[in-house]
């Protein structure tokens, strides 16, 4: 499953209009409400969680933009739970920096986060989930 975090910035004309809920109808996506400042007639904000397939969380980022909505990806680094990983390796064939490599004769993969890149690969394809987003700066609205 592919998860991606956004900023979301609708304009009062939108605000009040079901967008986020029709990601789940029109797209197949589910998504998580990180943080929201959402008024009548005024501009609202929300950050969410997306989460589905990578085709349509395109297809569903296109929606809101076609709708008005400013999108924006937030900023993040790669992490990984470390008692959930299981070593496979799955994570090193896709990694395109050589942030992910497998320790020999050990066996274990190692994480170099200098080297990654955010390319978010090792996410997609981790079949224990272990490998997942953190975003770098909190938002909260209204402060």
């Amino acid at each position: 499953m592919y998860s991606k975090i956004v900023y979301l910035n609708f304009p009062k004309t939108k605000a009040n209009k079901p967008l986020v809920c029709n990601l789940v109808k029109q797209f197949d996506l589910s998504f998580n409400i990180l943080n929201a400042e959402i008024l009548p007639r005024k501009e609202g904000k929300m950050v969410i969680e997306l989460l589905g397939n990578q085709k349509n969380c395109k297809k569903g980022i296109q929606y809101l933009k076609d709708n008005g909505v400013k999108v924006k990806s937030a900023g993040g680094v790669i992490k990984r739970h470390e008692d959930i990983c299981m070593h496979c390796g799955a994570c090193t064939a896709v990694c395109p920096t050589d942030a992910l490599s497998i320790c020999r004769p050990e066996m274990f993969v190692e994480f170099n986060r200098e080297k990654c890149s955010l390319c978010e690969l090792c996410v997609r394809v981790c079949p224990a989930r272990a490998m997942y987003i953190r975003p770098t700066k909190t938002v909260f609205f209204g402060e």
